[in-house]
């Protein structure tokens, strides 16, 4: 992205022809040839968007240091334009936002040229139990660039995609479990699932109250932090709005202190040298990494974390559907339940809607079960994130999930482990950064923290990123 600021400002390129060489290449690539299919819609403004900004530039007016550059956003935040907001469901198409969402009125405000949304997997992967990742009855089924036989990982498939492929070299992904983090990795970008709260959520389409955020995607860690810059809620806690300081003038931290979440790696025999060859990156570069870390175990939840985004699930949903206005043909989590049966063949062909039916069933947010469960989730992620601190850790690093799997729609996907889940459950920051690849796919390694070390992780990161230097290019492979 610097060079792209750097050509617009020195006047070798303007804005509107930026925007049109990425909207002539997802023509290329994304809607023909390969067929990355990373992009559901395109925005029919974004040329008149660009043209504006660069006469606002002309004019001596720049909104931020991402003025006139490129972005895609998922296509579960709200865009009161042209362009409808599905969550690649065909019970949305055609819904126009009665507004922007709070995280698209920062990118405008800021001067990002909105170039389209992007496709992810159907209501952001939590509607069926054996749901394939990038697929959308809206959008069809996202491929992985580095390897179109593979799958992109989810929900933010087609965010992550559409950044490796060159379509934009920005991005906005959302995450309530892995969602931002688990497709980066296996696109080979980097990929932010900031503390919770630090962003707005107003004007997303929602999962879970207690672990949804959106967060940015892009080739590397300073764009990355870039683009956090502009998206930090002004209306946010203090402790919130001291994450933003630093932001723009990234250094990196090689000598963090960082502990070696030990049960998360040895996924594979052929992915496990990397990551052993990433810990010695980190060690020559400066690093103290701390092998016997203590945290509360996973299996300490007893699923309670699903429970919760089960309640939360029903009572975001319904609120979102009401959001819409009284003419909306979808008015609660039941109708989309219905309308997914009458148009089976569209929308369950490949998988169910198993989350949707439990979500349903469950009473409301007073309901003794549901605050059980939030209890449990509470105290289990007080307890981690006590444990982060006082082992004295600028953060916990472990693969962030495994290479890519074939796209199967018979046995589903490969899932080798993965680490998101403790990030997750307590709202903690959690950033991957590429480092390497298997026979052309790329995995990554995480580094997640405590709450509001959003800069600080993303400083220990950068180091890692400058040390190995270890992003792949697709290649647009056809073969398995």
């Amino acid at each position: 992205m610097e060079e792209l600021q750097a050509a617009i400002a020195i006047g070798r390129h303007t804005a509107l022809e930026i925007a049109k060489a990425h909207l002539e290449r997802i023509k290329i690539l994304d809607r023909a040839g390969p067929m990355v299919k990373s992009i559901l819609a395109l925005n029919p403004d974004a040329e008149a968007i660009a043209e504006a900004l660069d006469e606002e530039r002309k004019a001596g007016k720049l909104r931020s240091p991402l003025h006139g550059i490129p972005i895609v956003v998922k296509d579960n935040l709200d865009t009161h334009d042209r362009m409808s907001t599905t969550a690649g469901s065909l019970a949305l198409a055609g819904s126009i936002a009665p507004r922007d969402a709070d995280i698209v009125v920062r990118l405008r405000e800021a001067g990002c040229v909105i170039l389209g949304k992007t496709n992810l997997s159907e209501w952001a992967n939590f509607r069926g139990r054996h749901s394939t990742s990038g697929w959308s009855a809206m959008g069809g089924q996202t491929r992985n660039p580095h390897r179109l036989s593979h799958g992109p990982s989810g929900s933010s498939s087609g965010s992550a995609a559409a950044v490796a492929a060159g379509f934009s070299p920005l991005s906005i992904g959302t995450e309530t479990n892995g969602s931002i983090v688990s497709p980066a990795s296996q696109c080979g970008i980097v990929g932010l699932k900031p503390t919770v709260g630090l962003l707005s959520g107003r004007g997303i389409i929602p999962i879970s109250s207690s672990q949804d955020t959106a967060g940015p995607m892009a080739r590397t860690v300073t764009d990355v932090a870039a683009l956090l810059a502009i998206l930090i809620d002004p209306a946010g806690s203090n402790e919130a709005k001291e994450t933003h300081h630093g932001l723009l003038t990234l250094k990196p931290k090689p000598k963090a202190r960082l502990g070696v979440l030990q049960s998360a790696f040895k996924l594979h025999p052929l992915v496990d040298p990397l990551f052993e060859k990433a810990m010695a990156a980190l060690k020559a570069s400066g690093a103290t990494l701390v092998d016997d870390i203590k945290l509360p175990a996973i299996a300490e939840l007893e699923h309670a974390d699903l429970t919760v985004m089960l309640y939360e699930f029903k009572a975001g949903l319904n609120a979102y559907f009401a959001s819409l206005g009284p003419t909306a043909p979808i008015k609660n989590i039941e109708g989309l339940f219905q309308f997914n049966e009458e148009h089976a063949v569209q929308e369950l062909g490949l998988f169910g809607q198993e989350y949707l039916l439990l979500a349903a069933s469950r009473g409301d947010l007073t309901s003794a079960e549901y605050l059980e469960a939030k209890q449990k989730c509470v105290a289990w992620s007080a307890a981690l994130e006590s444990r982060i601190g006082e082992q004295g850790l600028d953060a916990v690093i472990a693969p962030t999930t495994g290479p890519a799997s074939a796209i199967d729609y018979v046995h589903g996907e490969q899932y080798l482990g993965g680490c998101s889940t403790y990030a997750a459950v307590a709202g903690l920051p959690h950033v991957t950064v590429p480092c390497g690849g298997i026979e052309g796919l790329p995995v990554g390694l995480s580094f997640f923290g405590r709450r509001w070390s959003d800069a600080r992780l993303l400083e220990v990161a950068l180091a890692f990123e400058d040390a190995t230097r270890a992003r792949l290019v697709p290649a647009f492979v056809t073969h398995q």
